[in-house]
């Protein structure tokens, strides 16, 4: 009996020395914060008393979802970008993962060449493409008379969408290509031979033996790419600013500057807990979604 006791008491102490320091970073770092986040949804709060929060319960979110019109422009704005910057980027990864999966000569230097984008911080990325985009897209149009470079690639609510695109999808479909690329190499080689052998085109052997045995990376892929998407902040800050006016401007912009700015937090932290909610019901239905393909697969 003593020794059961004694075996589990080492069993315990194991657990808790090896589970207990990530369980306390987790609480004190995510958990506490978001409870604490929360809380002050219900509030008016300038972010600088803590004994000064007056609660007003769901004055916050009456005051999101009836008089503030700009909330609902990032949010759609957020959400088209979305949707454009996850199809262009898995889309190009993936074509950049079946490419550079053949026997290319420099195959290797390729990879790195498209995944150094993802190494660059996005505020020191975003900075760069707006030297770009505002001095080195003019120098080409003046020397070439090209109208692609000539456009205000900024200065439009339009062009300033799709220059916020291009680069989202510049930096991260580098590290797209990588997963795909090691889904890719797992594809057993003899299954795609017998394709051949029966037939099959090139695109019949991608869509009917490639692509449902590369599921799990295109689910992953698409989880990334969204959350990615949605919280972009650093490249809407760097290089539009939310203009022109607030055309662009992202919810994680929209956020921060209603609470950082504006000294609003108790609002800021009720739209940020809106955007949580939206954003974790769109990444595990997409998730559910392509699981689903995975077991058809």
């Amino acid at each position: 009996m003593h020794a059961r006791r004694g075996t589990k008491l080492s069993e315990w102490l194991q657990q808790t020395v090896f589970v207990g320091p990530g369980l306390l970073v987790f609480l004190m770092i995510v958990a506490v914060p978001f409870f604490m986040g929360f809380y002050y949804t219900f509030t008016e709060w300038n972010g600088l008393d803590l004994n000064h929060a007056k609660w007003t319960g769901f004055a916050n979110l009456k005051r999101i979802f009836s008089d503030d019109p700009r909330f609902w422009t990032a949010f759609g704005f957020t959400a088209k970008f979305t949707v454009a910057a996850v199809a262009i980027t898995n889309a190009l990864a993936l074509a950049l993962g079946l490419l550079l999966t053949r026997p290319l000569k420099g195959r290797s230097i390729l990879r790195v060449v498209f995944f150094l984008p993802n190494v660059i911080g996005g505020l020191l990325l975003g900075y760069i493409w707006y030297f770009i985009y505002t001095r080195g897209f003019a120098a080409i149009g003046e020397a070439t008379g090209w109208h692609l470079f000539n456009l205000p690639w900024l200065g439009t609510p339009a062009t300033a969408f799709w220059g916020i695109v291009g680069v989202f999808v510049w930096q991260t479909s580098g590290y797209m290509m990588i997963i795909y690329i090691a889904a890719i190499i797992g594809v057993p080689k003899d299954l795609s031979e017998a394709a051949r052998i029966d037939g099959a085109s090139a695109w019949q052997t991608f869509r009917s033996v490639t692509l449902p045995l590369i599921m799990p990376a295109v689910t992953i892929c698409l989880f990334l790419t969204t959350s990615n998407a949605f919280r972009m902040f650093d490249l809407n800050l760097s290089l539009t600013g939310g203009g022109p006016g607030y055309a662009s401007e992202s919810i994680a912009l929209n956020i921060y500057r209603e609470a950082l700015t504006n000294s609003r937090y108790g609002l800021g932290t009720a739209k940020a807990m809106i955007f949580f909610f939206a954003v974790a019901l769109i990444t595990v239905t997409q998730v559910w979604v392509t699981k689903k393909k995975e077991v058809e697969a």
